[in-house]
């Protein structure tokens, strides 16, 4: 053997080993990228309000079957059990949807629906809480303190900072609420007309196969989409008749569902913690 052969041989073999390896990264980065779910090209934002809660399982579990990623806007709200939905009892379960990547927004700690604007302040509802039922005022600042108050507890129960979004309850807003809600930092979120799902509206009037025939036909690429986690009045339940068909339907129109921390607009509040 050449005297320089065995050292070229050893290099040889070190330069071998070398590519091998970066061709194990890149079919390992391949493989990688084949296995990582497609980029949201057409998508919609899928949102929900809490309710009596009385569907989250179901939600969780068609989110889960169809790589749904959605937006909650959480409020303090009565549930069917006789608890509230950002109790103990119900940690749990926001824990593991924080876990699974979805966004989260205020909906206000009592649910507080907008009246009317008054010197001061403005008048407000509760449906939720030792108010519930019975008109209030609340400064500025009280009102920026609800939307507050279920950011805090997202994040005593899940360690995640919720995004600085909000959602009036009932959509109701003013620009003197806005206003408020802007200078402490918060932005609302509305929906699309067509992103109405319709799950709050009176069953006899409104059932359920209407609704999903309505929403697969009116429901375009960029819409906000609301429902609920439970509706005390509707009769006929929304969510286990339409849901998992609703979002079959769009994914199947080429459609698919991002948070609202991706979107063009809100997402730069969406991804600014609370």
């Amino acid at each position: 053997m050449h005297p320089g052969s065995s050292a070229l041989f050893r290099a040889g073999a070190r330069g071998a080993g070398r590519v091998a390896l970066l061709a194990a990264l890149a079919a390992g980065a391949a493989h990688a990228a084949a296995a990582a779910p497609a980029a949201c090209a057409r998508p919609v934002y899928l949102t929900f309000d809490t309710g009596h809660m009385g569907v989250a399982p179901l939600v969780a579990e068609v989110l889960q079957r169809h790589a749904v990623k959605a937006t909650f806007f959480l409020a303090n709200e009565r549930t069917l059990t006789g608890g509230s939905s950002l109790d103990a009892s119900w940690a749990p379960w926001w824990q593991a949807r924080a876990a699974e990547g979805h966004a989260f927004g205020s909906h206000t700690w009592d649910h507080d629906s907008w009246l009317a604007d008054v010197p001061g302040g403005l008048r407000v509802k509760p449906s939720q809480g030792a108010h519930a039922g019975r008109a209030r005022t609340l400064a500025p600042a009280a009102y920026c303190a609800e939307l507050d108050k279920p950011a805090q507890r997202l994040q005593a129960m899940t360690g995640q900072r919720m995004g600085a979004i909000f959602r009036a309850p009932g959509g109701k807003t003013s620009p003197a609420l806005l206003q408020a809600a802007t200078a402490c930092g918060w932005t609302h979120v509305g929906w699309a007309p067509a992103g109405f799902l319709g799950d709050e509206l009176p069953s006899e009037r409104h059932p359920n196969a209407q609704l999903l025939q309505r929403a697969l036909r009116d429901i375009r690429e960029g819409d906000v989409l609301v429902a609920h986690l439970g509706i005390w009045s509707r009769q006929d339940a929304w969510a286990p008749a339409v849901l998992e068909p609703l979002v079959a339907g769009l994914q199947a129109r080429g459609l698919c569902f991002a948070t609202l921390r991706e979107h063009p607009q809100l997402g730069a509040a969406a991804r600014t913690p609370r």
